[in-house]
């Protein structure tokens, strides 16, 4: 057999069986792969044809375990499982792979290892005193049986689980087969499942995925390059899924259920939700990659990806340079919303020197401001957030018309002479910024939205003249715009959507001609950090009627997930349009352990009691370890109890990790869009999580305290659900409130 240029890849769920081995036989297996591709035959690895099967082979490892790979052609392999010696050459009519009718991607199962799943989710029977009623109707009714086996397959259910779904008889059987199972028939069956019908699984999961062509089902070598054959290659990918640094190629793969509201042509603005872990900024990604092969020829970047900050920014470049290379990058414009603000009032500004700072440093300032003036009656944070949501957040320009202002959801009201003295302070504190050369990032957004709704004005203005003159252009009109008048964007495409701020928007909304896919935005407001709640009707950006939901986590936990969600319990959260969100039907496709839940006596012995569950886990790298905590002198603290043991850590600062190695180690803001496999949320403890400043507010403004209650929480469920495999939360003194679903489960 020829062995030139030998290509070797990875199955989809092979690389979740590979995370659980050890990690001697990932680092084998890492060896493996380079000797294969050298020479599939060479002696040590043992390369033979499994008996009875034409194209399902196994090769050595290491002493203990073997590779089992699929023959695709004469040069090309496909590893679909690594297993311990002693399971691999038994029983072998439980290896089932074949590929799919209807998607043409290949698929494997090991008909035992699923069989078992399913029996470990089946709780042991009770003792139970004699029936009265006969025993045919004691049995549980099949949760499939309204499903024939036909509809099924044609939905793309993988044909050798049929015998097996037809004995599911709980949600927890169900799950069981789930992780194991090729991944389309996971989803075809929660969707089944969750009460959708026939028809619509067919249009809303298939569909999407269907071969545009006849199957081959004996065409292996077609089926591997097919979309829906979710497969690694590369020597570096390999290499992520083996040591676990990138353990989520759902990070750039578009999912079935998700590629509708990737190509779908919108009338206008569009927005898709979701919890954490359901694929949104997969989606934003791919978005754009749809959005930019549609453009016209040519070198500009007329498509805008933002978010809210540069961690994220710089994350979402690249993994977009991942999706589409260097030349989707050519006509993208990837900044954070702040930045992208701050450019634009430098191009109108272009001699100003002015420092922007950020929110701690203006209520550093606000607090000496009232210090000096020996103002008592108003607390900083209330002006701060005043200032920042009602005065900058709606433009207001005099007193008069701040009497007029409205402040829905600010908390407390507030009489006529009260708002005089807010102005006051508010001007007071706007030439106290100008006599220090400073600005807000607020000020810097609504500066670039008044500047770009002027733009627009005047781009109106020059197609209004366009019209009344037969299409003709008047120069005059253009003179002076430093060149010829346009949007800046085609398409805008927002990532985290719920951290805009109300300038923001206004600016994003005159950017872009209001027209068809103009503005496309993902996030979830139940992980909103920040104060900035916005109705996006009100501000130009009308969203109904376009408006989607993701519901199955890729990467969290079913068990995480659900105490996750338990964080949550009690509260309503908004859709961005003045509608309530929720997370009914949100589930996970994955499985795991419980959380741990660790109290201790004081913050010392919560410290050690981390430090040593850390020195336990040696199965993976620090760098996919994380400790989440509620202040930053907190973190300071942990990193130096690690460091006292001998443990590394990195800090993460306002840019990501400062650093390549070790746990890392921040506070709950830090962690938005970040991911790990184990995470510590330490600190829960009531006074930290919610603050104690927080719960003073309950008699001093209810409104406010409701408001900071439902952020409190925000931060604890997007801190839980940055992890996928565990979670240990920790508390010393009084548990937070916020754990009481927790601790009572």
């Amino acid at each position: 057999m020829n062995t030139a240029s030998v290509t070797l890849r990875l199955l989809d769920k092979a690389d979740k069986e590979i995370l659980k081995l050890p990690r001697s036989v990932k680092g084998a297996l890492y060896d493996f792969q380079h000797k294969f591709k050298a020479n599939p035959h060479a002696t040590g690895l043992h390369l033979k044809q499994l008996k009875g099967d034409s194209r399902l082979w196994s090769a050595r490892v290491n002493d203990e375990y073997r590779a089992l790979l699929l023959h695709l052609a004469d040069t090309d392999w496909l590893i679909v499982s690594v297993k311990h010696r002693k399971e691999v050459y038994e029983n072998l009519d439980r290896l089932s792979y074949g590929i799919n009718q209807v998607t043409g991607a290949i698929e494997y199962v090991d008909l035992q290892v699923v069989e078992e799943s399913v029996l470990r989710r089946t709780a042991p029977p009770r003792p139970e005193p004699t029936p009265r009623v006969q025993p045919e109707l004691l049995q549980p009714e099949p949760l499939f049986a309204g499903f024939s086996d036909q509809q099924l397959t044609d939905l793309g259910v993988a044909e050798p689980l049929v015998p097996v779904i037809r004995t599911l008889t709980t949600e927890e059987q169900l799950l069981g087969l789930i992780e194991y199972a090729p991944q389309l028939t996971g989803e075809i069956l929660l969707y089944l499942f969750d009460g959708k019908s026939y028809e619509y699984v067919l249009e809303q999961v298939t569909a999407p995925v269907a071969a545009p062509e006849p199957v081959d089902t004996e065409d292996f070598q077609t089926a591997v390059e097919r979309p829906a054959t979710m497969v690694t290659t590369t020597d570096e990918a390999l290499r992520e899924a083996l040591e676990g640094e990138d353990f989520g190629r759902w990070k750039v793969f578009l999912h079935p259920t998700q590629s509708k509201l990737v190509e779908r042509d919108y009338s206008g603005p569009a927005r898709v939700g979701g919890g954490p872990g359901t694929g949104k900024t997969i989606v934003a990604l791919h978005r754009v990659k749809h959005l930019v092969e549609h453009l016209p020829q040519g070198r500009n970047k007329q498509v805008l990806l933002t978010t809210y900050n540069k961690n994220l920014a710089a994350d979402l470049r690249a993994r977009l340079l991942e999706l589409g290379g260097e030349q989707l990058l050519s006509r993208v414009d990837i900044s954070h919303v702040d930045q992208l603000a701050l450019r634009v009032v430098r191009e109108a500004e272009p001699g100003s020197t002015k420092q922007t700072i950020d929110d701690n440093q203006v209520l550093r300032e606000w607090r000496a401001m009232l210090d000096e003036l020996g103002e008592t009656a108003w607390d900083a944070e209330f002006l701060h957030d005043e200032w920042t949501q009602v005065i900058l957040g709606q433009a207001v320009a005099s007193r008069t018309d701040y009497f007029r202002a409205r402040r829905a959801g600010r908390g407390r009201n507030i009489t006529r002479p009260e708002r005089a003295e807010i102005w006051q302070l508010a001007e007071k504190f706007t030439q106290r910024l100008d006599r220090l050369g400073r600005q807000t990032w607020a000020q810097v957004a609504e500066r670039a939205a008044r500047l770009e709704m002027e733009r627009e004005r005047r781009i109106h203005a020059v197609e209004q003249q366009r019209a009344e003159h037969d299409g003709l252009d008047n120069i005059h009109l253009q003179d002076g715009s430093a060149g010829w008048l346009r949007h800046r964007y085609r398409h805008i495409v927002v990532d985290e959507a719920q951290d805009l701020r109300p300038g923001h928007w206004k600016m994003l909304r005159a950017m872009v001609a209001r027209d068809r896919n103009d503005i496309f935005l993902v996030g979830d407001t139940h992980q909103r950090i920040y104060n900035n709640q916005v109705t996006l009707g009100s501000l130009g950006i009308n969203i109904r009627g376009r408006s989607a939901r993701l519901t199955l986590s890729y990467r969290t936990t079913r068990q995480i997930l659900g105490s996750a969600l338990g964080v949550l319990s009690g509260e309503s959260f908004d859709d961005l349009d003045g509608n309530e969100e929720n997370l009914a039907g949100y589930r996970s496709v994955l499985s795991g352990a419980l959380p741990e839940l660790h109290p201790s006596t004081d913050w010392d012995s919560e410290r050690e009691a981390i430090t040593e569950l850390i020195a336990e886990w040696e199965d993976i790298p620090l760098e996919q370890i994380a400790i989440c905590v509620p202040t930053n002198a907190m973190a300071q603290q942990v990193a130096v109890s690690l460091a006292q043991s001998g443990i590394r850590a990195v800090e993460i600062g306002p840019d990501g990790p400062r650093g390549d190695e070790g746990v890392h180690i921040g506070t709950m803001f830090r962690f938005k869009g970040l991911e790990y496999q184990r995470m510590i949320i330490a600190g829960v403890s009531e006074g930290l999580v919610p603050r104690a400043e927080v719960i003073g507010m309950q008699r001093t403004d209810a409104l406010r305290y409701r408001r900071e209650l439902q952020r409190a929480r925000s931060l604890l469920f997007v801190a839980a659900t940055r992890s996928r495999d565990s979670l240990a939360i920790f508390w010393h003194g009084t548990p937070s409130r916020f754990l009481q679903p927790l601790l009572a489960s």
